[in-house]
């Protein structure tokens, strides 16, 4: 899911802010706040960055088909419109010849 270099460098930060007389206890705190954060981050619905940016390649890859798709659809309705005049001008010359 995350990165745990991520967790280090975050516990690494909390223990540091810690006051000179618990530097003793730096690593175990890192270690137990490591864990904490690891065990609350996994509970969270997050996807990693590779995952991100797969589906943000699978996001623009779809918006490029639906624009190439409205692109077609436009074009179909502008045949479709142009084939619809021909006829109305074919049959409203019909019947003013009559």
């Amino acid at each position: 899911m995350i990165d745990p270099k991520s967790f280090d460098d975050l516990a690494k930060r909390f223990t540091e802010a810690l006051p000179s007389s618990f530097r003793q206890f730096q690593a175990e705190m890192e270690k137990n706040i490591h864990a904490a954060l690891q065990a609350t981050f996994s509970k969270l619905d997050l996807v990693t960055r590779e995952e991100f940016e797969v589906q943000q390649g699978v996001l623009a890859r779809t918006r490029a088909k639906l624009e190439e798709m409205e692109k077609q659809v436009a074009d179909l309705e502008t045949k479709l419109t142009a084939k619809r005049r021909k006829s109305t001008e074919k049959t409203g010359d019909s019947e003013g010849e009559g």
